[in-house]
């Protein structure tokens, strides 16, 4: 792609974020989210591959049907209540339209469908910009309407960590296995939304730093299935070791970074009398795990076969940077012990 338009791209999904995220108003923050779509669908299509235009059309089409329920909510809003300031939603009508919007929006369940869809048909770099910063400006929303409705937040959240840990279960591409991921995580965030909204903020900067470092992991190694991994220790045989530690922290295991937010969670639940959505979010992190564990023990504890196609000489050096994955790894492994640091810089 020619550098002037990607920049012009990049600058416009910049845009489009710092719009929601600055307005105060419905019709701007719907305008913020417009240009984000509009800027990252070219980034999606730019390889020309059938699928990868397949996945660009799915993600236009339900990105414009989340965009237009929201503005419809906003305009109901707006006749309902005479105000079309963000913070002042009210009514129970247009607030739940929005909520469902917002989850369509971000790939929540039972809104979801169409997340692995999308990500397996787009290259890492790409979908690593879907499931990181196209994130962000719905979420700012999410925080700023302090959704009230709350039995719908709670089977949205439960909802999307059971189908975010069953649904990647099966699955042999990587991309769609982040994505189920991606729906676990988010649900994790959804749950304690309306009780303790820095602690959501703390699960979404931590979920966007474990996911950036494995897709640039899976970047450097070239895999975009369970098999390729195989062959990652004779290319990289210390990241190899370290791919593991970083794909437990996705999943949640003590002493890594990932653990953090859920012992948070599910002690704020549990403080808000909700022992059994905790319980139940609790043993769905366990379907998550397992899948994790099996991508650590794809690559880990088996060895390709050492023939020609298995081993490194005839291929090229990596041109991929690595000092962001060297520090987003760290900060997926040991962030774990600055737990009240990190706690009282978040809450207001």
């Amino acid at each position: 792609m020619n550098p002037y338009i990607l920049a012009t791209l990049l600058f416009g999904l910049g845009l489009g974020t710092t719009i929601t995220f600055a307005s105060s108003h419905w019709l701007l923050a719907w305008m913020g989210l417009e240009i984000n779509t509009l800027a990252i669908i070219p980034l999606m299509a730019q390889h020309h591959h059938p699928r990868a235009v397949e996945a660009t059309t799915k993600y236009f089409l339900t990105q414009a049907a989340a965009a237009a329920t929201l503005l419809f909510a906003s305009i109901t809003n707006a006749w309902l209540t005479g105000q079309w300031e963000i913070q002042q939603i009210t009514h129970p009508l247009p607030t739940t339209m929005i909520t469902l919007a917002l989850a369509l929006k971000i790939g929540l369940a039972p809104l979801h469908a169409w997340l692995p869809e999308v990500l397996h048909g787009l290259d890492l770099t790409t979908g690593l910009f879907l499931s990181t910063w196209q994130k962000l400006a719905p979420f700012a929303l999410f925080l700023q309407i302090h959704p009230s409705n709350s039995t719908l937040l709670i089977i949205l959240g439960l909802a999307s960590t059971l189908i975010g840990g069953w649904g990647g279960l099966n699955q042999t591409q990587l991309r769609k296995i982040l994505a189920y991921s991606s729906i676990a995580h988010l649900g994790w965030m959804i749950l304690v939304l309306q009780f303790s909204p820095s602690l959501t903020l703390l699960t979404f900067l931590t979920y966007l730093i474990m996911t950036f470092s494995t897709f640039l992991v899976f970047k450097l190694n070239k895999s975009t299935n369970i098999n390729t991994l195989g062959t990652s220790w004779t290319k990289a045989p210390a990241l190899t070791a370290l791919t593991p530690l970083i794909l437990l922290s996705l999943g949640g295991l003590p002493p890594l970074t990932g653990f953090m937010p859920k012992w948070l969670i599910l002690q704020e639940l549990a403080k808000q009398g909700l022992a059994p959505t905790a319980t139940l979010a609790a043993l769905s992190a366990l379907l998550s795990l397992y899948f994790y564990l099996r991508l650590s023990y794809a690559m880990t504890l088996t060895i390709s076969p050492n023939n020609l196609t298995g081993t490194t000489p005839w291929r090229l050096p990596s041109t991929q940077l690595t000092y962001p994955l060297a520090t987003s790894t760290a900060m997926t492994i040991c962030l774990l012990p600055l737990t009240p640091a990190i706690s009282a810089l978040l809450t207001p």
